[in-house]
């Protein structure tokens, strides 16, 4: 299962006031209605760095082909599970359904779910010996993904009982593997990240993981949020 689970946060919408209003040298005990409307302001003409004062943490889990998309937003902290140290079983996404291509972009997926039943496998019945976890899925995108999992795992594990070194070991792991990382930023980079990433044409597997972070920071930072997203 993809999850954004929130560990810790520092700071509030009065943080953010409070350090625009220290230029003035002021400050406010409450949030007041006034810190509602210079949020609003400060977001709509680009004076960002109040935001930065706020911090929020996450740890997070996802298959590796949503992490390598997520990575990329350089001004979030990052610290992932690595597979040259954990040799444990590997765990793997598989999704609900197959979408099917997008036909008016290169990238991204329609609404349209690919029938999985005139693929071709080699064994169609997928009698995977050994491997109750399989049992009785008669699913064929399912089968499929079991399929293929199973022979990573195998492969895998006969590297490792053979001594090969787990960082050389990994490399036959798929995409689908599910790792996990510990992100860490602030208000606004979170929001910068959320921006794209919830958008209709990202692959929905990533917007799972932004838009479980995006609804905890509203809950968090609800005039911040708000404003930063609308901006």
């Amino acid at each position: 299962m993809i999850t954004a689970t929130y560990i810790d946060h520092m700071g509030s919408d009065l943080s953010v006031a409070n350090a625009a209003r220290v230029s003035f040298g002021k400050k406010h005990d409450y949030f007041e209605d006034g810190d509602t409307k210079l949020i609003n302001y400060l977001a709509s003409h680009g004076h960002i760095s109040p935001f930065g004062h706020c911090f929020a943490s996450f740890h997070v889990k996802a298959p590796v082909f949503v992490a390598r998309q997520l990575v990329k937003h350089k001004f979030l902290r990052w610290n992932e599970i690595s597979r040259r140290y954990v040799d444990d079983k590997p765990e793997f996404y598989v999704p609900d359904v197959w979408r099917g291509r997008s036909a008016d972009k290169k990238q991204g997926s329609s609404d349209e779910v690919v029938d999985m039943l005139h693929w071709v496998i080699a064994d169609p019945e997928l009698s995977i010996e050994g491997h109750t976890e399989y049992d009785n899925v008669s699913d064929n995108p399912h089968r499929w993904s079991a399929y293929v999992n199973t022979q990573a795992i195998d492969l895998y594990n006969a590297m490792i009982n053979s001594d090969v070194a787990p960082e050389q070991a990994r490399m036959v792991l798929p995409q689908s593997t599910m790792t996990e990382w510990y992100w860490s930023g602030s208000l606004d980079a979170f929001a910068d990240m959320c921006k794209l990433r919830c958008a209709p044409d990202t692959q929905a597997e990533t917007q799972k993981v932004a838009w479980d972070i995006s609804l905890k920071m509203e809950e968090l930072f609800p005039v911040s949020w708000v404003a930063l997203r609308d901006e």
